[in-house]
């Protein structure tokens, strides 16, 4: 028999992305560290075409600048991508609800994959009778 332990660091991982208000796709501090961007890097989004569940999308970092690749900027330590297009052509609705993506890097194919799980928060306050 041959164990491999599983290290905390590799499962506790906290990188998040939130679509704004504005649309932008804004990175958490540890997702910056987890998925190595930076300001020179560009993000390529996918679905998986034999997987219809909608709350999954694939990303790859990139230092393409082509078609497919959305440009990743910076403000300040903040590292956003302007997806306002992309989440509007999809129907996302993150005006009125948080929409944040849990990241988790694999590997498929020898490229780095990300894969995107979507949770949605509703904004709305529960109504309040006085």
């Amino acid at each position: 028999m041959k164990l491999r332990f599983i290290k905390v660091s590799d499962v506790d991982i906290k990188a998040k992305a939130t679509i704004h208000k504005t649309g932008k796709l804004g990175f958490s501090s540890n997702a910056i560290d987890y998925l190595q961007i930076d300001e020179n890097k560009f993000i390529k989004f996918a679905f998986d075409d034999e997987d219809k569940k909608e709350d999954i999308m694939y990303a790859v970092i990139t230092d393409a600048d082509d078609s497919e690749s959305f440009n990743i900027s910076k403000a300040g330590n903040y590292f956003y991508v302007n997806t306002k297009g992309l989440f509007d052509n999809l129907g996302f609705d993150y005006t009125n609800n948080k929409i944040i993506y849990d990241l988790v890097k694999f590997d498929y194919e020898g490229h780095q994959i990300i894969k995107m799980i979507r949770r949605i928060i509703s904004n709305k306050k529960k109504e309040v009778r006085i």
